[in-house]
């Protein structure tokens, strides 16, 4: 048994180490923005997962669950790792000053403007002209 195990162990060796960066399976989701910004920050200054979880305070589970599945990470962490990366906690949260908004289905506006899209051109160019008359007067 131990032949077998150590020259499973020399051939996994010639081969390199199974990426020691991501342990456990492959993410089938994508990571949350915050998520995303964290794991981009830390492969940007070369940092392997254990390396900044060293650094942070926290397991490496917990890291690849702030890396992968919080969508909500606790004010404490983005304070560490905001400080940690000297980034504000804005850049780490990945906010654009924007508030997220629900996708849901196209707006009345949005659905007539398809419809005009698939109209031949000269129909285009009259529906055009009526609207600009019609915003000009308004305004």
């Amino acid at each position: 048994m131990n032949a077998i195990k150590i020259s499973y162990l020399t051939a996994c060796d010639s081969i390199g180490p199974y990426n020691a960066d991501m342990p456990g399976r492959v993410a089938t989701k994508p990571a949350p923005a915050f998520g995303a910004q964290l794991a981009a920050l830390r492969k940007a200054r070369g940092l392997t997962q254990a390396q900044l979880a060293a650094a942070l305070g926290i397991s490496v589970e917990m890291l690849t669950y702030y890396e992968r599945r919080a969508k909500n990470p606790s004010a404490d962490f983005i304070a560490k790792a905001a400080s940690f990366f000297g980034a504000s906690a804005d850049e780490l949260l990945a906010l654009d000053g924007k508030t997220p908004r629900k996708h849901g289905p196209p707006s009345h506006l949005a659905q007539l403007t398809e419809r005009l899209a698939k109209l031949p051109r000269a129909q285009q160019k009259v529906v055009t002209q009526m609207l600009e008359g019609f915003l000009k007067q308004a305004a």
